[in-house]
């Protein structure tokens, strides 16, 4: 088959694919108003891939061969199955091999001895998409969460952040904390082109969360590696505390966050306050938590 069939084929493969889906699939609003097309239009792809309408209608009517970048958005927008996203990749004669499956990652040895020295500062190790690796009790204090009864593949502190209404009240800049988390795995999008384990992510998130899925086509990738946060904690009630990201030189892939407060600061006695409360609830576990 020569490359203009191919491309012929990839638009008709596409066009297939758009059509099983319909609008709640993808997390569009429906409408009242009857469709001229079997499900998705052209439009909505395009949108949910942040490509143009012309670009996506070149790739249907085969005058044009995408990017492996784009190739890996309408993989997740149109929900692609592995054997369907290898098939697609072969059309565009792109590489596919080598992004489907990678080995789980676990907090390494160094960075966990580092976390557990952390006796008053909440820390929690982060890898690849953002996944949570490791925390130390004033994490699940801080964020409400008791980290080790969530299931391995839902520990991600981006999903964290768009699915768990208190934690977006405690953030006194919710939107520019998640902006920075989504900027943070389109950057990673970029370094690990098709992971699966990313893909899904993604899809879920843009699914449940429009806000997620419009910066998410915004395409911002300038993540910043510290800062300051304002928490307004149930407990602690307002907590300004610095964030660092520290990256493991053995596995850059993974990093340690750690929040802290200078000594003797109002935050800081605020962060004891929280670190006597979290002990006295391992004490005494029918008194609740801040879930």
């Amino acid at each position: 088959m020569n490359s203009s069939a191919h491309r012929k084929e990839l638009g008709q493969f596409l066009k297939a694919r758009r059509a099983e889906l319909s609008p709640r699939t993808v997390g569009l609003p429906e409408t009242d108003r009857r469709r001229r097309v079997a499900g998705l239009r052209r439009d909505e792809v395009a949108v949910l891939a942040a490509i143009s309408t012309d670009y996506y209608t070149r790739l249907e009517q085969g005058r044009m061969t995408p990017s492996a970048s784009v190739l890996s958005e309408l993989v997740r927008v149109l929900h692609l199955s592995d054997d369907q996203r290898d098939h697609l990749f072969e059309l565009a004669g792109r590489e596919a091999g080598g992004t489907r499956r990678r080995a789980p990652q676990k907090a390494h040895p160094r960075l966990h001895t580092v976390l557990n020295e952390l006796s008053v500062a909440p820390g929690m190790i982060l890898g690849r998409y953002l996944g949570i690796l490791a925390w130390n009790p004033m994490a699940t204090a801080l964020f409400g969460t008791d980290f080790a009864k969530v299931p391995k593949r839902q520990r991600n502190y981006v999903r964290l952040l768009f699915t768990a209404p208190a934690v977006r009240s405690l953030y006194a800049d919710w939107e520019d904390s998640a902006r920075n988390a989504v900027a943070v795995l389109r950057q990673q999008a970029a370094a690990w082109p098709g992971d699966r384990r990313l893909t899904a992510l993604v899809g879920e998130l843009s699914v449940q969360d429009e806000q997620f899925r419009r910066w998410w086509g915004g395409r911002h990738v300038v993540p910043r590696p510290g800062g300051m946060k304002v928490f307004n904690h149930p407990v602690a009630c307002e907590l300004t505390l610095a964030w660092d990201a520290l990256t493991c030189v053995a596995d850059p892939d993974q990093q340690l966050i750690v929040w802290s407060a200078e000594p003797d600061s109002r935050t800081y006695e605020g962060l004891r306050f929280l670190s006597s409360w979290a002990a006295a609830q391992q004490d005494d576990p029918v008194s609740g938590t801040v879930n």
